[in-house]
């Protein structure tokens, strides 16, 4: 399970096979080798093309269905990728360097580590005008991030940490699931809010005055120059942190595009 985020920028291989088709053939690749992996290491060495596995779907009218899927099927699909992966080479919207690199996805579970530093991207009272934006927001989304709740009970596989951490920011508190819910729980992200998130977790430089600072909702031509992207992955960084880098990356790439980032939760 994971968060999978897709930067919507056109371009010839999703005119041909639709974003919903490559992310599908891209899963469906990832999903035959683990299966592949797991025959494997219990000492089942059929050939590929004899490897079958349930699959089951919640249906439109609130049921569940199971059918078998052969691993050999989502080989050959994810085959169709091939010979439009020549288009990804110096895609402005590639943030991986690999093909069909502006799909990206975070791994569940989300690691504490990973929400402290969350956390400690936001800006402080000193940073003005960033932090009245922030406070601002959170005062009129009225939400303390109680819909997350639910995916931290014990049975859930989404976050590391049961609890909710909070950090003071002067007059006001932020907590994790609130964070969790700005990010990935209202809706795909356009350009007029990926300004915002890439200013609140340091993305980008925030001394700006306010005239540039609200200008951020439409990214200038030269955006890329003018806000170069401040985050890289680091050596002490785990993997929900590095993750989590590449995704506010694919916020600064879609916003420098002026581009929806589409997210699937």
């Amino acid at each position: 399970m994971a968060i999978d985020y897709l930067i919507d920028y056109k371009c010839y291989p999703k005119q041909e096979l639709t974003s919903e088709g490559i992310v599908e053939r891209i899963k469906g690749r990832a999903r035959a080798e683990a299966v592949v992996r797991l025959f494997r290491n219990n000492g089942d060495n059929r050939p590929v093309n004899e490897i079958g596995f349930e699959l089951a779907r919640n249906t439109p009218d609130g049921n569940e269905e199971t059918r078998i899927v052969m691993v050999q099927d989502l080989i050959d699909q994810a085959e169709q990728l091939a010979p439009y992966a020549i288009y990804c080479e110096g895609c402005p919207a590639n943030n991986t360097g690999k093909p069909f690199g502006c799909i990206g996805q975070i791994e569940y579970p989300i690691s504490q580590k990973a929400e402290v530093w969350l956390l400690n991207q936001l800006p402080m009272p000193d940073e003005t005008l960033p932090w009245i934006l922030l406070k601002q927001g959170i005062q009129e989304f009225r939400s303390a991030g109680i819909s997350v709740n639910a995916m931290r009970a014990p049975d859930q596989p989404f976050f590391e940490e049961r609890g909710v951490l909070v950090r003071a920011l002067g007059e006001f508190n932020v907590n994790t699931n609130q964070i969790f819910e700005m990010l990935f729980l209202l809706g795909h992200i356009r350009p007029s809010y990926a300004g915002m998130i890439l200013i609140f977790f340091r993305a980008i430089a925030r001394d700006m005055s306010a005239d540039e600072i609200m200008a951020l909702s439409k990214s200038p031509e030269n955006a890329f120059e003018r806000y170069p992207f401040l985050l890289s992955i680091n050596e002490e960084d785990d993997s929900s942190i590095q993750q989590l880098k590449n995704f506010l990356r694919a916020v600064y790439l879609a916003w420098g595009l002026n581009v929806a980032l589409l997210l699937d939760v």
